[in-house]
């Protein structure tokens, strides 16, 4: 995959990790929502060009996904960019959220495969 910029000139997605294959945290899912923080730390270093993209798009709340597919990259190299930004103190990431920790009811459970039983 190669990802092409305004001018049309293409970037292979290593080039846009410095090489890196790697994340190096396991902070992030595909479903973890990454908010830019804001206002950017003092001490905060000037950003490569995609980095900048990921802190405009996560001005509000995203998933990791999501912004995979707005960013058309794959979500190995976002991961690896979120990360930078992560430990530049630029993003929060919040894990997804439990909706229950209660255990299923099994009367509807039961409905539910009568009920795809006379599909």
């Amino acid at each position: 995959m190669e990802v092409g910029d305004a001018a049309g000139r293409l970037v292979r997605p290593f080039a846009l990790t410095g090489g890196r294959t790697r994340p190096s945290r396991a902070d992030f899912t595909l479903i973890s929502t990454v908010t830019a923080v804001d206002p950017p730390p003092v001490t905060a270093a000037r950003c490569q060009p995609e980095h900048s993209r990921i802190l405009r798009l996560c001005a509000e709340p995203l998933a990791v996904a999501e912004l995979a597919a707005r960013l058309d990259l794959p979500v190995s190299v976002v991961v690896i960019l979120l990360c930078d930004l992560l430990e530049a103190g630029r993003i929060t990431v919040r894990p997804p959220r439990l909706v229950s920790r209660t255990t299923p009811d099994l009367d509807l459970l039961q409905k539910v495969r009568d009920g795809l039983g006379r599909l």
